[in-house]
């Protein structure tokens, strides 16, 4: 068995090797190459296996695989530390200024795409002979449909979009993470057969409320108490330390009162990267502060992507469930579409947001990490072989397929070839 600095060793050597052979031959977006040549080697060592069976080299690669709690590494640590640098990068501005259509998608369109992405696997799975209960195609939906803070940000890195367009697709990917975690929760409840006190609507209430406005305000509070500390010393060996205090003492409450972990991340974040800037740091601890964050943000991302594409050498796939991943994509984007299409025709007097977006706006739904950690943290049952083959055939799709074709689609949807320009109405 690995120690914990061998698995450490071994995941930083992959990430910087795959990275390295990535940037000398492929060139293709730092996540995406990685995830590429991760998944292809995957794929390599499967077929090693299957050529020299005697060698059992897959079963130790595997067995090597399980001892990474995944689901517990992205959910209960690298999620506080990826979401916190990834709402310091956000113009809180422009996010503010773009506040209905990122409650429209992170809100309305995450539940709207739940219940469509639930009914369609449903629908499929019983079109090829496959059971799957209603309830679990629903806890998939929720699994699925939240777009993904890392992927989405990482990709748009890449491509040039409106800045306007930009604020509102990181905050719709910061803020149904947390929506989608609620969502997760509340659907494996029912599928667990839950009692009717868990299950009521005032329960539901108490804990959406709880949990999501819970972990909102105390985000706002352990950034605020950050930031006050910060005004009063200008060093910034300290003020980075209190950064890095902020995400993991906060992180640890919100989980320890059961509250929202991503959402307390996103609003410490914003308050940080919004009023700490302006009358808290010099630009020395700026640089430091920020600097780290960015560097923090890209070595986990590096880690993250690896895992993924590694991660498939424990996923166990058969005909059916092979069927069922090849449609799972085209089942994501068909849900993804009419949801965000469904809020616009509801309220066809704003002009707060444009029809003129929604190709975009669907092909941007980039899935990764957090999704597979949720399959991954789904008990034990039936359903979950199922659920686990379709969530991965999503990410790989989208981050692999969708990332790196984003820039194509941006130059030939948005208008004037995806200038940055801000159009009316945007």
């Amino acid at each position: 068995m690995l120690s914990l600095l061998e698995i450490a060793a071994v995941l930083l050597t992959l990430s910087a090797l795959f990275g390295w052979l990535n940037h000398k031959l492929l060139q293709l977006p730092h996540s995406i190459g990685l995830l590429v040549i991760s998944v292809a080697s995957s794929f390599v060592l499967i077929g090693v296996d299957l050529l020299f069976p005697h060698q059992h080299l897959y079963d130790v690669l595997t067995q090597t695989l399980k001892q990474i709690d995944f689901a517990a590494l992205v959910m209960n640590g690298m999620l506080a530390f990826l979401l916190f640098a990834g709402a310091l990068q956000v113009d809180y501005g422009r996010l503010r200024a773009r506040w209905f259509p990122v409650l429209v998608l992170a809100g309305v369109g995450t539940v709207l795409s739940t219940g469509l992405v639930g009914v369609g696997l449903y629908a499929f799975a019983a079109m090829i002979g496959q059971h799957i209960p209603l309830i679990w195609a629903l806890v998939f939906g929720a699994i699925i449909s939240p777009t993904d803070p890392v992927a989405v940000i990482s990709t748009l890195k890449n491509v040039r979009v409106p800045p306007n367009l930009e604020a509102e697709m990181q905050g719709e990917s910061l803020f149904n993470d947390g929506v989608g975690v609620v969502l997760f929760t509340l659907m494996v409840l029912f599928a667990r057969g839950g009692s009717p006190e868990e299950t009521s609507a005032s329960a539901i209430s108490k804990l959406l409320i709880a949990e999501a406005g819970g972990g909102l305000l105390l985000g706002l509070v352990t950034g605020y108490v950050a930031y006050w500390a910060m005004r009063l010393i200008d060093d910034y060996a300290i003020e980075v330390l209190i950064s890095l205090a902020l995400v993991t003492a906060t992180y640890a409450l919100a989980q320890r009162l059961h509250l929202s972990g991503p959402l307390s991340m996103v609003s410490a974040g914003l308050l940080i990267g919004e009023r700490g800037p302006g009358d808290a740091m010099s630009e020395r601890t700026q640089t430091y502060v920020f600097g780290l964050w960015t560097l923090i943000d890209e070595v986990l991302n590096s880690v993250l992507f690896l895992l993924i594409g590694l991660e498939v050498l424990v996923v166990q796939a058969s005909t059916a469930t092979v069927a069922l991943a090849a449609a799972a994509p085209v089942i994501v984007l068909v849900s993804r579409i009419l949801s965000i299409s469904v809020p616009l025709l509801l309220v066809p007097w704003s002009r707060t947001m444009s029809a003129s977006r929604l190709p975009f706006l669907t092909w941007a739904g980039i899935r990764g990490g957090i999704s597979v950690a949720l399959a991954l943290s789904i008990p034990e049952t039936e359903s979950k072989g199922l659920i686990l083959t379709a969530t991965y055939a999503v990410v790989l799709f989208s981050v692999i397929v969708q990332g790196s074709t984003l820039k194509w689609v941006a130059e030939r949807t948005l208008p004037q070839g995806g200038d940055l320009s801000d159009e009316t109405g945007a």
